[in-house]
């Protein structure tokens, strides 16, 4: 998952769509923990900020996206997001928000951030595989989770420096997907990067175990 965007006054002007909040049942426990814990035009501009910083630089960023829906209803699962190339429209789940209640402010912001990745990043013209989409990885062995996918995403840019991800995602712009790219990012193959990261957390946990 992207970091929070930063307060700053020396921040770029990003271009901000017009938001739209639709709560389909404000009896729902999950709506009541959600406007108790959040700002949702705060949370969601926050959250485009957070996307454009991790993606782009302010002279690459698009500006195609002119208004994000948040819909708040029940169904199973978490959160998912679909649209045109304008109008995008996030659903999470009220049963979710409902299930989170001890860290309802974190849960909720960081599937925001993710959710609203997905209306900026490029996709290899549909032909990323769902895990690359997912943590801009590659390869469903990535695709486990928000915490699996935030995790290695963050890897690769301690790795390979600020602006590894942003490199990733330009790639995808216009060309159909190939594991190449991360040769040509990252400097090493992908299942050679994979492997390292599962090596290094490995060792970690083991060092944890001797203390």
């Amino acid at each position: 998952m992207p970091p929070p965007a930063e307060q700053s006054n020396s921040l770029p002007h990003w271009h901000i769509p017009n938001f739209v909040l639709r709560v389909e049942d404000l009896d729902h426990e999950g709506a009541s923990i959600f406007l108790d814990n959040v700002k949702p035009k705060e949370a969601l501009k926050l959250a485009v900020e957070a996307s454009y910083a991790w993606l782009y630089t302010p002279l690459t960023a698009p500006r195609h996206v002119k208004t994000i829906t948040l819909v708040l209803r029940s169904f199973d699962g978490i959160a998912y997001t679909f649209g045109t190339h304008v109008d995008k429209e996030i659903h999470l789940s009220l049963d979710y928000i409902a299930r989170s209640t001890p860290r309802a402010k974190d849960e909720i912001e960081g599937v925001l951030v993710h959710e609203v990745v997905h209306c900026y990043q490029y996709n290899a013209l549909d032909t990323c595989p769902g895990g690359l989409i997912e943590g801009i990885a590659g390869g469903d062995k990535w695709d486990k989770g928000y915490d699996t996918t935030a995790y290695f995403l963050n890897w690769i840019e301690r790795r390979c420096g600020r602006g590894a991800v942003r490199r990733l995602n330009a790639f995808l712009k216009d060309r159909k997907y190939d594991t190449k790219i991360f040769l040509a990012v990252a400097g090493d193959p992908v299942d050679v990067l994979w492997n390292t990261y599962c090596q290094e957390l490995k060792e970690q946990y083991e060092q944890k175990d001797l203390v």
